[in-house]
């Protein structure tokens, strides 16, 4: 009998072991998962984080000053199909700032609104849509948040 219960205990450490095992194997395959899904989000995410826009008063080489929307693309490759949405009063229709293609490493400026001037006090961010290198469209509002929508221009260019 001390032998038969002995096989007994000596089978259920085992099947312990072997469930322990395969649970232990199973978190860590999730975990490596989760990391390798947020390490291509963040290379999917790497060039549209180095795209920013803002409104900001400059200097003309004239001497005159003039409030002008900025684009700026830090990454290594362009943008593309580059939307400004513009602020309306409720009930009138959406307008854009379209320009397009703004290459690597380069500030593009264009004039922001004239009625922008009675209310501007110092450089504040503005929303941005543009299409990547690789194709996928993207959002930046004017907190800083970006996020990827589905590609699709809801707002014609003026």
């Amino acid at each position: 009998m001390g032998s038969d219960w002995l096989n007994t205990w000596s089978n259920v450490f085992q099947s312990v072991g072997t469930v322990g095992a395969f649970v232990t194997g199973f978190v860590l395959l999730r975990r490596e998962l989760k990391r390798e899904a947020d390490r291509t989000e963040d290379e999917r995410r790497a060039q549209a984080a180095k795209v920013s826009a803002w409104v900001e008063m400059y200097r003309r080489t004239d001497g005159t000053r003039e409030l002008a929307l900025h684009v700026h693309n830090a990454s290594d490759m362009p943008i593309y199909e580059v939307d400004l949405p513009l602020p309306v009063p409720v009930g009138e229709d959406p307008e854009t700032e379209f320009i397009g293609l703004v290459p690597p490493g380069q500030t593009i400026r264009r004039p922001a609104p004239r009625a922008w001037l009675t209310s501007y006090t110092e450089p504040e961010p503005v929303e941005i849509e543009f299409q990547d290198s690789m194709g996928r469209q993207w959002r930046r509002d004017e907190q800083g948040a970006l996020v990827r929508t589905s590609g699709q221009r809801t707002i014609e260019p003026r």
